[in-house]
């Protein structure tokens, strides 16, 4: 579903796996893109040349989402360079998986810093900029994790549920204001975070599916673009699993 020109999203963890394949997605719907990445200049450099292929344009900003300072800056830069910004999508992400007894305090602390703080910041420092303008739309990617949990992930899944929480709480104070806030939900998704798995937990995890199959990143892209889109307007609050049927 196509949206108005001249739109602009801002995806942050934007330069490979689901963040790519939402910026591809939103471009061929017909808006602008800021790519907002940590470290992989060549991979946010890549994804933009994906972008400018769909006919759209795109910016590279290297940003750590988890610093307040530094999002604010960001999103200061990108309401500069394309006159505004329309969407939000938090995507930015990391993993550093331990069983409980083992976790590092310093790993539970970045992965909550990074995956929720960092969705609070990008949202805190775009709303201004949505209330005012009376219309936004903000979209924020969680995981299956944050609803049911998953071993050796008390870190991620603490912080994918947070981001439902978050995703709820600014759902009800920003509605009157003409801008909604939805969480989708992959389940196990082909990227780099999955690919780095063990077989036997790939095949465990395929067993669990009922669809038999893990998704696709532009399975995902597909799910941010509705609720993007024109046609998810009365939608807010919700949380859209892209799962295979797994946490069903």
């Amino acid at each position: 579903m196509s949206m108005p020109s001249g739109k602009t999203a801002i995806v942050t963890g934007g330069a490979r796996g689901i963040g790519r394949a939402v910026a591809i997605e939103l471009a061929k719907s017909g808006a602008n893109i800021a790519i907002v990445y940590v470290s992989n200049e060549q991979a946010a450099l890549e994804a933009a040349e994906l972008v400018r292929a769909q006919g759209a344009q795109a910016e590279c900003y290297r940003c750590d989402v988890s610093d307040f300072a530094a999002a604010k800056a960001t999103v200061a830069a990108v309401l500069e360079r394309f006159g505004g910004a329309d969407i939000l999508v938090n995507n930015a992400g990391i993993t550093r998986d331990g069983l409980l007894l083992m976790m590092k305090e310093s790993d539970y602390d970045l992965v909550m810093d990074t995956n929720l703080k960092g969705a609070f910041n990008m949202t805190r420092h775009i709303a201004p900029y949505m209330i005012k303008k009376r219309e936004g739309r903000i979209i924020n990617i969680t995981s299956v994790a944050g609803l049911t949990g998953n071993a050796g992930q008390s870190n991620y899944s603490s912080a994918k549920a947070g981001m439902i929480g978050l995703t709820k709480s600014v759902a009800r104070e920003l509605a009157g204001r003409g801008i909604t806030c939805n969480a989708v939900a992959p389940g196990f998704i082909s990227t780099d975070m999955t690919a780095c798995l063990s077989d036997a937990i790939k095949q465990a995890a395929l067993e669990s599916i009922p669809a038999k199959r893990m998704g696709e990143p532009e399975e995902v892209a597909a799910a941010v673009a509705f609720l993007a889109g024109p046609g998810a307007k009365y939608i807010t609050g919700e949380v859209l699993r892209v799962d295979g049927g797994l946490a069903m």
